[in-house]
């Protein structure tokens, strides 16, 4: 066994290994874990809202959900939050839902700024 330094790549392959861990932390995303209702669902209930949960923190204030009918028109009633008590859940009124296709949007920014985005949709039978 090789103690640390008695070996001159040791000590880069160390420094390497740390810049690694830390290039993989500064690059976090946040990412769906659990929709509700679930991508590409049909649904016979009424739904009153959006719950979408990230493997990530989120940052409230420029993280949104947003739900349009097949016309592309907006059904959320409110504004998207960020649970308190989650910080990693987000959720969204919705008005009365007809039957038909619904396209969820949403955009999450991580507590360390990086953002992504993504859609789904679900249909209300």
């Amino acid at each position: 066994m090789l103690k640390l330094g008695t070996h001159p790549g040791s000590l880069r392959l160390a420094a390497g290994a740390l810049a690694l861990a830390g290039a993989q932390l500064a690059w976090a995303h946040a990412h769906p874990t659990h929709q509700r209702p679930p991508a590409g669902s049909t649904v016979t209930t009424a739904q009153n809202t959006v719950v979408i949960d990230f493997d990530d923190a989120l940052e409230p204030a420029f993280s949104s959900i947003d739900v349009t009918d097949a016309a592309g028109k907006s059904v959320i009633h409110g504004k998207a939050a960020v649970d308190p008590a989650n910080g990693k859940r987000m959720s969204v009124a919705l008005d009365a839902l007809a039957a038909g296709k619904y396209t969820v949007k949403w955009v999450a920014v991580a507590a360390d700024g990086h953002r992504t985005t993504g859609h789904y949709s679900f249909t209300v039978k």
